[in-house]
């Protein structure tokens, strides 16, 4: 066995072993009718506690995917940062790639975190935002994704953030359209979460590979103290709405999902009504777990998520 980049040989043992009892624990899938179920994977982000913890090992994620019923995956590149910086990113893509051919799961998507913001209002930083960005535009190709998410906080500043945005996306859309790749901006937060400036960014840099990525659940436009991550002190306002608007430039959706209630149902997010939406767009592609709170276990959670997904989208015209 290879115990490269970070993978602890002689926790191997315990943490498979730990692994498969948390996994035993999932809440039963339901089964859905293959002609109204539609393509689902699981986001990386939904096992984030399991993959951060001390023993945590996110090359595991192949394996935990297909063991929650699984067989398409979405990669977040901050679980694998510093193998990049040690190792070179192509030892931790071989390592992936090897773990996906063993588990027999095939790579959806990867999404891109600390490698710079393409929205930066300062043009040497967007730049090299850029330029950091397309080693992932290349691993993500040799994986056989279609696509990597990008984040465009950038500025709060309307008149600013729509055209440095739309220079960033361009330029790296422009590198990856020569990889067949494409670039996806995501409802992340700050101006990325409003989804009519989202909508004019892609069309104003007008390019077939790039598009969005609607997220269920992230709209917040501005957090307390101006910070990134937080306590949310305004949404947009709208979420139905918002997910429309942004639902016919999708080339990925991420059905995010927080806490549910006794009948299986989320909380806060109605998926029946998001759903339908997906479906009167047309949309055909996968559609993303990410189960994101500490109420069920990670397994039970993304188990919930998949089967509220199953059963609101057999339910929608």
């Amino acid at each position: 066995m290879l115990c490269l980049l970070v993978i602890s040989c002689k926790n191997s043992t315990e943490e498979t072993q730990d692994t498969e009892a948390v996994n035993e624990e999932a809440t039963t899938e339901v089964k859905a009718d293959s002609e109204s179920s539609p393509k689902i994977s699981l986001a990386q982000w939904s096992l984030h506690m399991r993959y951060q913890a001390p023993d945590g090992n996110p090359y595991n994620f192949a394996r935990d995917a297909k063991e929650l019923g699984f067989d398409a995956v979405e990669y977040v590149t901050q679980f694998y940062e510093d193998d990049v910086k040690e190792l070179g990113i192509d030892a931790v893509v071989d390592s992936l790639i090897n773990e996906q051919k063993k588990h027999g799961v095939s790579t959806v998507l990867v999404m891109v975190d600390h490698e710079g913001d393409l929205a930066d209002p300062n043009l040497e930083k967007r730049n090299l935002a850029v330029e950091n960005h397309k080693k992932w535009v290349d691993a993500v190709d040799k994986m056989g994704g279609h696509a990597i998410r990008v984040n465009t906080f950038g500025t709060n500043a309307p008149e600013i953030w729509i055209d440095v945005v739309q220079d960033g996306l361009r330029k790296l859309s422009q590198y990856a359209a020569t990889k067949g790749i494409n670039v996806l901006a995501e409802n992340h937060g700050w101006l990325s979460s409003d989804a009519p400036l989202v909508m004019q960014a892609i069309k104003g840099v007008d390019m077939p590979n790039c598009g969005t990525l609607p997220d269920f659940g992230n709209w917040c436009v501005k957090r307390e103290n101006e910070e990134r991550w937080g306590k949310c002190v305004e949404e947009f306002p709208d979420y139905y709405k918002g997910l429309a608007m942004m639902m016919p430039a999708a080339m990925a959706v991420s059905a995010k999902a927080y806490e549910f209630d006794e009948d299986g149902n989320e909380t806060k997010i109605d998926f029946y009504k998001m759903l339908q939406i997906v479906k009167d767009a047309g949309y055909e592609g996968y559609i993303g777990v990410e189960y994101e709170s500490e109420t069920l276990s990670e397994p039970d959670g993304i188990v919930a998520t998949k089967n509220l997904i199953n059963k609101a989208y057999a339910k929608a015209k």
